[in-house]
């Protein structure tokens, strides 16, 4: 259940962590979810800690790049075209924040803005699928788009993905992303008056919420949004020991 060995495109594929502190990260996420880390060096330098659930590649973290840039979990976006894509992307009113490039042999990517200012990636895969297992314990299961302007934004990823959105629930308003047949996301407002930015936020699936955010406090970390009953089941929010915000949840997950 969960594993894969391809992802169509238009699917959320692949998440990794952008982090000041990788050894402290490191530390946490693999005390949290049990996951095994291992380091690759980078060409250039740099290292890669590719993280693991049972074998599995499911995530990764790596040194922040720039300084000053608040650490992070990005979303990849699996496409059959990085070039095509980040062309189609400029045309729709997003921007290239870096223009398509190999990653050795793993993949072609590029980093992209939205036009409300969320940023994203797209992956076209060769050696590396991205994630091998989802929606299990441990896992990448959801990504979740905090918008300033939902119609704009569904606008945009209609037209650079084909994504289909359907309103869920009213109050508060949500939307979910369906990628042909299957969810793949969901959509709501930006609290009134934040001042945060459009974002997309990374939900990695637990089978014990109250369990997890316990571990998260154990470990240095912060639950900003305690858990909360939604319909397919429960959901928390949180932030770890070097600042970086995803969220859990726990209940109906896809095969």
């Amino acid at each position: 259940m969960g594993e894969r060995t391809e992802h169509p495109p238009g699917t959320f594929s692949w998440t990794d962590l952008s982090t000041p502190d990788p050894e402290g990260a490191k530390a946490f996420y693999t005390g949290l979810f049990g996951w095994e880390a291992e380091d690759s060096p980078v060409p250039g330098g740099g290292t890669y800690t590719m993280l693991r659930k049972d074998g599995h590649d499911v995530a990764a973290l790596s040194a922040a790049r720039q300084e000053g840039i608040p650490p992070f979990w990005g979303s990849y976006v699996t496409v059959s075209s990085a070039d095509e894509a980040a062309a189609r992307a400029k045309e729709l009113g997003g921007t290239v924040l870096a223009e398509p490039f190999d990653v050795m042999q793993a993949g072609r990517m590029a980093i992209l803005q939205d036009p409300q200012g969320a940023f994203f990636s797209v992956w076209e895969p060769r050696d590396h699928i991205g994630a091998q297992l989802v929606n299990v314990d441990g896992a990448l299961t959801f990504n979740q788009l905090n918008a300033s302007d939902r119609d704009a934004a569904r606008a945009f990823y209609e037209g650079l993905f084909g994504w289909r959105f359907e309103e869920i629930s009213s109050q508060p308003l949500y939307w979910s992303i369906h990628n042909g047949d299957r969810s793949n996301g969901g959509v709501m407002d930006l609290p009134p008056g934040s001042p945060a930015p459009s974002h997309w936020l990374v939900y990695f699936a637990v089978d014990d919420l109250d369990g997890a955010a316990a571990r998260i406090r154990e470990l240095g970390g912060e639950v900003v949004v305690p858990p909360t009953a939604v319909p397919a089941g429960r959901f928390a929010v949180a932030r770890d020991p070097q600042g970086a915000y995803f969220a859990l949840f726990a209940g109906e997950l896809d095969d």
